[in-house]
């Protein structure tokens, strides 16, 4: 594990197209739970050009370990609780969620 300043987490965040202007509201109106964190440096949400495309979260922190407190912490759970309830809401109407997203974490080799 890493423990300098050198560690990226990137969300790799697949919508509907009918989930698209949720989606961007969710960031424009973000909770910043993350902001406060121990370890946690920046963020940056990419937009895909194409439609259709992933959209990108890729958060920087000081350590993995960092990182990896965030995803288990009360805070995380605050931050995407709307999102959260979106993808239940989904699921209990019988509908295929309207996001879904995996992470990959990535050590910064070069500058």
């Amino acid at each position: 594990m890493t423990t300098d300043k050198n560690f990226v987490a990137i969300n790799y965040i697949d919508c509907t197209a009918e989930y698209v202007d949720r989606f961007e509201e969710l960031f424009a109106t973000r909770a910043g739970a993350i902001d406060k964190l121990q370890g946690f440096q920046h963020m940056h949400v990419l937009k895909p050009k194409e439609p259709g495309g992933s959209y990108l979260v890729v958060s920087y922190w000081e350590s993995e370990e960092n990182f990896k407190a965030w995803t288990t912490s009360p805070a995380f759970l605050e931050g995407h609780k709307r999102a959260f309830a979106d993808m239940a809401k989904a699921r209990e109407e019988g509908k295929t969620p309207p996001m879904k997203s995996s992470f990959k974490v990535y050590d910064i080799i070069s500058r």
